[in-house]
């Protein structure tokens, strides 16, 4: 009989694996595995077929073909890169195309800027909720407020400081004010508190570590309203409903106060959430901002509310540069309001368009930040406020603007 320790496993060769041609510019990998190229862009795509010929022939498309030519369109478009076409994302593109047009056609008469600057937020918010409805990541809205500030900035200086009424010093100001947006969106934009995944490093709990909470919350929760009588840690649907998701009381283990992410395998820390949108928990998440693609959360929520200040200081210095120019002896507010003879030149048309786009944009941005303001001061986070209504144990106070969750006091 041969000893245990004269065995030696046989080590397996691994097999070689071909090794891939290297990409040029225009060349890519689409979804299928397959290598492609930029300018076959248009071949074979027999979604896009039966689309068009449905379309010509009056009939309608079901939204599975829908979706199939937009994920088809999604990988095919693509710019030439150094080691293989990189892919674009296709909500960035709409507001590139669409804003300029809006614009420069509102600036053609008077009752078409109302109908396009009326449109404008209406499609916005369509967009958003649908969107949030699917629980989809878009760039749309982070690449429509970059393109704004940067197409403001550019019709500001192509129409209104060559007018001569705007001196260096303010242009500077102005400048500056630019720069310290982008820099604060950069910050925001930065990891908000993202919890690490437990294969990492040893966050996770074995089963049981589950089990024994889980009877230790039991024993403990027993008799209080509302209570998890199962004891699970773990019991969370794969929707995350906030009824399912509420704490235990303050009678349980330290452990068990904590909440079980199924989905990120974690043990989440008091106040931080699941964002369903990134798929990812976020250290005392407030909520999932589309400015700039990503959530607000621990660590970016100073610089959030920094940009927005600092964006509303800017907008509105911005916007009476611009009507002190082509409103002259006018007050700001009587400028915005009457303006006679502003559309009998298109330059100062499309200034005063700009600046009612401006005057929108500034006016959301507004009511975001004062929500922000009264959240903080309150000691809760936007999660918080809103599942407090969705399970009608908040009160709404002041036309709305004002949310007592009932635990103003609970996390200080």
């Amino acid at each position: 009989m041969t000893q245990k320790g004269s065995m030696k496993p046989v080590k397996k060769k691994k097999t070689e694996e071909p090794e891939l041609e290297p990409l040029c510019c225009c060349e890519y990998i689409d979804r299928n595995g397959e290598k492609n190229h930029v300018a076959t862009c248009l071949c074979d795509c027999q979604d896009l077929d039966e689309g068009c010929d449905r379309w010509i022939t009056c009939k309608s498309l079901q939204p599975e073909t829908c979706e199939r030519i937009m994920d088809t369109i999604s990988d095919r478009l693509r710019i030439p890169w150094l080691r293989g076409a990189k892919k674009v994302n296709i909500s960035i593109i709409p507001p590139l195309v669409l804003l300029p047009v809006f614009l420069h056609v509102a600036s053609w008469h008077f009752l078409l800027g109302v109908v396009v600057l009326t449109s404008l937020p209406v499609l916005a918010l369509w967009y958003y909720y649908l969107t949030h409805r699917r629980k989809e990541q878009t760039l749309f809205f982070l690449s429509l407020g970059l393109f704004s500030l940067g197409y403001m900035y550019y019709v500001f200086l192509q129409e209104v400081v060559p007018k001569g009424r705007v001196g260096p010093v303010q242009l500077a100001v102005l400048t500056c004010g630019l720069f310290l947006i982008l820099l604060a969106l950069h910050r925001a934009k930065k990891n908000p508190g993202y919890l690490s995944n437990p294969a990492s490093g040893d966050r996770s709990l074995s089963s049981s570590q589950l089990e024994c909470l889980s009877r230790k919350g039991q024993e403990k929760t027993k008799g209080f309203p509302g209570a998890d009588m199962s004891g699970s840690l773990n019991n969370r649907t794969t929707k995350d409903d906030p009824k399912g998701s509420s704490r235990m009381p303050a009678g349980s283990p330290t452990k068990a106060k904590e909440d079980w992410c199924a989905k990120c395998q974690l043990v989440r820390p008091a106040r931080a959430w699941h964002c369903r949108i990134c798929g990812i928990c976020v250290r005392r998440m407030d909520h999932h901002c589309v400015w700039i693609n990503s959530c607000v959360g621990e660590s970016n929520h100073q610089a959030f509310i920094l940009a927005l200040l600092i964006f509303l200081l800017t907008s509105v210095y911005g916007i009476t540069l611009t009507l002190d120019t082509i409103c002259r002896d006018r007050s700001v507010f009587t400028a915005l309001f009457y303006c006679p003879g502003v559309y009998a030149n298109y330059s100062s048309a499309l200034s005063f368009t700009c600046v009612w786009y401006s005057v929108i944009i500034t006016a959301g941005m507004a009511y975001i930040f004062l929500i922000q303001l009264i959240n903080i001061s309150y000691n809760v986070t936007e999660r918080e406020v809103q599942q407090a209504l969705r399970q009608k144990t908040g009160r709404r106070l002041l036309c709305g603007l004002i949310v007592d969750t009932g635990k103003v006091l609970a996390h200080l």
